[in-house]
């Protein structure tokens, strides 16, 4: 292949781990953490969060096990089709695509949003717009500039959580207040399993969300030093750090703020942030501007990380034909830049359709998205359960796989089978009652039933197969 089609392998171990890290942390724990207490009681939350991050392990060593035998800018498309079907595979690379690119006008509004806190008068289009030109232009620079700027960006996240847990738990103890707390507020009336069963499933939904973003690894294997080593470090290192973080940032948040607080359930905003509330009680000034800092560094991490990867599937739809070329092409410093501007402008024009009429276009645009992670995640599964398989059926041994998942084939299946629980209960309020709320449920499962579409579509004109395990190309290491 020549160097004009090629990307540089200039990802490092630290970088490959911060790319999950600043996809998976952002304002979903900094903001709703407290209301998914107040849904399900402090242990209902813990409970939830647990369980979806067994299934987000599983996910992440099949991953694992695939991108460093295996690494691809592609990842999940690239892995669906070689092991699955071509038709899948195709979907599966223009919804995730989709999905990430969409997800950059959100970023871009949240940023909007957070700036407003200090500048009420300035119209927000602005912020938004200096945002995506900083944005890109990280990513337009070069993958090692990308992979530092990320690295720092998560990083300053990953402080502020560990700064939080650490004044949290001295909280708990009551060493800033006299007045330990203990766990008194898992044992009043309705804790810790608030809401019951309901409560908890109603959870899941969240939680799973909040862990979208740790598959980045999977992208930026593609373009890292040393695949094989890189990888599966730092597969193990995601996964822990994201599952403690959010497990004992839950349950901080349950020790010290009772569930039926009503600033757990008021609309999410910095002022009231779990976290303004510990940095507050801990005597830190300006509280909420910091909060409010910090959260505008995680909404640019995920706006970064997300153009990157969204950028790299588009980059890898082109070579695989399966998108225009002119997508595949590469600048002299390894950036899929046509790729970069194609996936800039669909999140600049979705971004554009909220500041007009109602912002109903945008809020479709949305929806369409919302179930795009969970369809990627279930291509995993699905994938790596035909790629262990094949690799056995071609006679090759396990022995040579850089990385291995555990507990085979239990893991991608549980995985499957939770991922397709999360996606068909994500509205299961909607069917609650006498009449069912069709246009609630039409706005969020949307997006299955295009999928579908896309892929049967594809199907139709290609006639593609299913491949046989006989049939699974692997390469020699």
């Amino acid at each position: 292949m020549s160097d004009r089609n090629t990307l540089k392998k200039d990802l490092r171990a630290k970088h490959l781990s911060m790319i999950s890290l600043g996809g998976a942390i952002g304002t979903g724990l900094f903001l709703a953490s407290g209301s998914t207490i107040a849904g399900a009681g402090p242990g209902g939350s813990l409970l939830a969060y647990a369980l979806i991050g067994i299934m987000v392990y599983f996910l992440m060593t099949s991953l694992g096990e695939m991108s460093a035998y295996m690494p691809d800018s592609g990842s999940f498309s690239t892995y669906t089709t070689k092991f699955v079907e071509r038709s899948l595979g195709f979907a599966t690379g223009w919804n995730y695509w989709y999905n990430w690119a969409i997800t950059l006008a959100f970023e871009l509004s949240a940023a909007a949003v957070i700036m407003k806190f200090w500048f009420p008068d300035t119209p927000g289009v602005l912020f938004s717009a200096i945002f995506l030109i900083i944005i890109t232009g990280i990513n337009a620079f070069s993958v090692k500039g990308f992979g530092e700027t990320e690295f720092w960006l998560a990083g300053v996240k990953v402080f502020i959580v560990f700064v939080f847990l650490l004044f949290g738990f001295l909280l708990i103890f009551g060493v800033f207040t006299g007045d330990p707390v203990g766990l008194s507020n898992f044992t009043i009336e309705g804790a810790p399993f608030h809401g019951g069963v309901v409560g908890v499933i109603s959870i899941f939904m969240i939680a799973g969300f909040s862990f979208q973003g740790t598959e980045f690894v999977g992208v930026a294997a593609g373009e890292s030093e040393n695949p094989r080593r890189d990888v599966p470090k730092a597969i193990r290192q995601v996964f822990w750090r994201i599952l403690i973080f959010y497990i004992l940032t839950i349950f901080v948040i349950g020790a010290l703020i009772p569930f039926n607080d009503p600033s757990l359930t008021m609309d999410d905003s910095i002022a009231t942030s779990p976290f303004t509330f510990v940095f507050s009680k801990i005597g830190i000034p300006a509280a909420a501007s910091v909060m409010n800092a910090v959260i505008l560094t995680a909404v640019l991490s995920a706006g970064n990380s997300g153009t990157y990867v969204s950028t790299r599937t588009l980059y890898h739809l082109a070579q695989s034909g399966d998108a225009p070329k002119i997508f595949a092409r590469v600048n002299k410093r390894g950036i899929p830049v046509f790729a970069l501007l194609g996936t800039v402008a669909v999140g600049s024009l979705a971004l554009l359709s909220s500041l007009f009429g109602d912002g109903a276009v945008y809020n479709w645009l949305l929806g369409l998205s919302a179930l795009s992670g969970f369809l990627s995640w279930v291509s995993i599964a699905i994938s790596h359960y035909r790629f262990r398989k094949g690799f056995v059926a071609s006679g090759r041994d396990l022995s040579e796989l850089p990385y291995r998942a555990r507990l085979f084939p239990f893991g991608p299946l549980l995985a499957l089978f939770a991922c397709i629980f999360v996606i068909f209960g994500q509205n299961y309020e909607a069917f609650l009652g006498a009449d069912i709320n069709w246009q609630s449920v039409i706005s969020t499962y949307i997006g299955v039933p295009i999928f579908l579409a896309v892929w049967l579509i594809h199907k139709a004109v290609t006639k593609s197969k299913l491949i046989k395990y006989q049939d699974m190309q692997f390469p020699k290491m």
